[in-house]
């Protein structure tokens, strides 16, 4: 492979980066399993993969648009400091025109081969990541990742109106499932790269309160997440599958999140990404049982 080869694989590298695929897997892993539910069976194969194709470049419209209004602040964060714009592989302009590039072509896509309404529905998700959360909420208020999580529940309603060109109860309810998820998600990373956040002056929860406060709100937010989650049972008309699934994960996670107490109140604070890692374990498995309860139903 020639220099010149060489260059051009650490360009493309970047601009993938700057798109944040890692945390494009995780929206994707809700949308298909919504799309099943709202069709009551596999959803036609091209409109599951234009749905898909979709919603990674809005996703990554929105991200690489996050990473340019937030280069100062991953310049100063160790665990941000490899992306691209903080090591300088791309410009900050290039970075501003790609994002807005890829959002457009996401539009363009969602509204040529989707629906028009999952299309619109895309555009406020990017349009809420971006002024709403990154711009509005991220540097201002310790409830950012709460009310700025909710760009994140938006590919559940991208999903359903794929299917049915609709809203209905059902996303709503999975809506607000990923709603009350992301801070007991978040909160634990944020715990434990705390001097990152306060070295980018951010005020993450656990930047402004101490553990026992970040403590309480977990668990608080955790039972609603869970009752949210058991309410799409009766709201969607879930069998035994879904059901037995939301109780038992949902109990394991209110016993890390009790755990991650213990630690706190022993003052033993070491394993805040046991907590991190569980809950992405359990938005996954609970979609996929969203996924399968239709198709085997009883």
């Amino acid at each position: 492979m020639t220099s010149r080869h060489l260059r051009l694989l650490v360009r493309v590298r970047a601009y993938i980066a700057l798109t944040k695929p890692r945390i494009i897997e995780l929206l994707l892993v809700t949308t298909l399993p919504t799309m099943i539910l709202a069709a009551g069976r596999l959803p036609g194969f091209w409109l599951a993969l234009a749905t898909l194709i979709g919603g990674t470049l809005a996703a990554g419209s929105a991200n690489a648009l996050n990473s340019y209004l937030d280069r100062d602040i991953d310049a100063v964060m160790i665990r941000t400091a490899h992306r691209p714009l903080a090591q300088a592989h791309v410009e900050p302009a290039r970075a501003l025109i790609f994002g807005i590039l890829v959002g457009v072509a996401a539009m363009a896509w969602l509204v040529s081969f989707v629906n028009i309404l999952a299309a619109l529905l895309s555009a406020a998700a990017i349009l809420f990541y971006v002024f709403v959360y990154t711009m509005g909420l991220k540097r201002r208020t310790s409830s950012n990742i709460v009310w700025g999580g909710a760009a994140g529940c938006f590919p559940v309603l991208i999903g359903w109106a794929a299917v049915t060109n609709s809203l209905a109860w059902p996303p709503v309810v999975l809506f607000l499932l990923i709603f009350f998820w992301t801070p007991p998600h978040y909160w634990p990373l944020a715990m434990k790269y705390r001097e990152d956040y306060e070295r980018a002056k951010i005020p993450m929860l656990p930047v402004v309160a101490d553990d026992k406060v970040v403590a309480k709100r977990i668990i608080q937010y955790s039972w609603v997440m869970v009752v949210v989650s058991l309410a799409l049972t009766p709201v969607a008309k879930m069998g035994l599958i879904y059901s037995i699934t939301a109780v038992v994960l949902g109990g394991a996670f209110l016993f890390e999140a009790y755990a991650l107490q213990g630690r706190v109140r022993k003052h033993q604070v070491t394993k805040e990404m046991r907590l991190f890692q569980g809950s992405i374990s359990y938005l996954s498995l609970i979609f996929l049982a969203v996924a399968i309860d239709p198709l085997i139903h009883f």
